[in-house]
């Protein structure tokens, strides 16, 4: 079966506009959760998000801006900085075939500024001047669609949907189509954007989110005694993987490898997790089998982690179940503590930072937690932590509503 292997990272995160920049901020342990000041938050019960560092505006075209959702603009920055990363030329051609060129590029929502926005506007002044794009840009399909235009994809293009485990099993999809021989080369990951008053008041109907509006930074507190819900955000990871032959092929600059994945669903509830974390851990145990693992390979977990109170708990057993006495040697984090809940855009940014971390052989750490939950039964970093030398491995776990369960495992660049 074929080695895949990671070349190429993008990310803009409510931590930066770049990847560079989101780690650095990681490993500095700083928050991207702000206060929303926009009118229409004012009323809301909730009022703080991570909002993207750089806005896309900043960065596309305002006339092709017009055109592509939000989610769809996050996506593009993040793919134009990994697929260049990679070597190759955006909106090019000749790089690489592209009959053997794959997409895969999730999000957990998909379009939904642009629908509720045409929807007001139809409200508001008729079904005449609602914008003949609506439809492309609200389909969940249109990030991965519109990445695929831009670098030529015709292996594939896909669009996972299963909730905040969307991003990774866009990867894992990836991950198959390559050790099949579908494609050599895939430009894989997640995006989301959602920080809007409906779905914010929606998730705070549901008691989802973190009331903390005077202290936004200190919010998303995974596995702290005080958390009170997760933080809505927004951005978008990308990471190009491809076969270790075709990589070695055309010289490119490998950071790790893409071991293996595991998926598995709950089928317990459509929001609350089944409470013994028994299809959470065989998503991690099935990942293993998929790398060639054992537990003890494994150094580092970056969680799911979104500071929900039931959540929390049942990844913390889920982890020592599926790890077992090797969980005393795993260090955990969770980077949602400083990037809020980015969705279906969640996954691929925490396996980028497990890339990272094996790289640079530290572990970012879990901020605000200031009162961990007693007996936890996890060891989980609330500062920088060192990884050892040597070949390492790391797993990032994503859960989505539904009882959607993925884990990804990556290697470094030794193995």
């Amino acid at each position: 079966m074929a080695v895949v292997v990671i070349t190429g990272i993008g990310a803009t995160t409510p931590l930066g506009g770049d990847a560079a920049s989101t780690w650095e901020a990681m490993l500095a342990g700083r928050s991207g959760v702000s206060l929303i000041s926009e009118d229409w938050a004012a009323d809301l019960p909730v009022r703080i998000a991570g909002q993207v560092k750089v806005d896309p505006s900043e960065r596309i075209d305002r006339v092709k801006a017009r055109r592509l959702d939000r989610s769809t603009q996050l996506a593009l920055i993040a793919a134009k900085e990994a697929w260049t990363d990679a070597g190759m030329t955006w909106e090019g051609s000749g790089d690489v075939d592209p009959e053997r060129l794959l997409v895969s590029i999730a999000s957990g929502i998909g379009g939904l500024h642009s629908l509720l926005d045409n929807w007001d506007v139809q409200k508001e002044k008729g079904p005449r001047r609602v914008s003949p794009f609506t439809i492309p840009m609200l389909m969940a399909n249109a990030p991965a669609a519109n990445v695929g235009l831009a670098v030529g994809a015709k292996a594939g293009v896909h669009a996972p949907v299963s909730a905040c485990a969307s991003s990774n099993e866009a990867i894992s999809l990836a991950l198959d189509r390559l050790q099949l021989g579908r494609c050599d080369i895939a430009v894989v990951g997640g995006t989301e954007s959602t920080v809007h008053p409906l779905p914010i008041a929606a998730f705070a109907q549901m008691q989802a989110l973190s009331r903390r509006n005077d202290e936004p930074q200190r919010a998303s507190r995974p596995w702290d005694r005080g958390r009170d819900g997760f933080v809505l955000a927004e951005g978008s990871a990308v990471l190009v993987i491809e076969t270790l032959e075709h990589a070695l092929a055309r010289g490119a600059h490998i950071y790790g490898t893409l071991a293996g994945s595991g998926i598995t669903s709950d089928s317990h509830d459509i929001v609350q997790p089944e409470p013994s974390g028994e299809g959470q851990a065989q998503a991690v145990v099935k990942a293993l089998a998929d790398a060639d693992l054992s537990p003890a390979d494994i150094k580092h977990v970056n969680a799911h982690g979104t500071s929900t109170p039931q959540g929390d708990l049942t990844e913390a057993h889920s982890i020592r179940s599926a790890f077992g006495q090797a969980a005393d040697s795993v260090v955990v984090t969770s980077t949602k503590s400083m990037t809020g809940h980015l969705l279906g855009g969640a996954g691929s940014l925490e396996t980028l930072a497990c890339v990272l971390a094996l790289r640079d052989r530290k572990v970012p750490p879990t901020i605000n937690l200031e009162d961990p939950e007693p007996g936890l039964p996890i060891d989980v970093a609330a500062a920088v932590r060192d990884l050892p030398a040597g070949d390492l491995a790391a797993v990032n776990n994503s859960f989505g509503f539904g009882g959607h369960n993925v884990a990804v495992i990556v290697t470094n660049a030794n193995c």
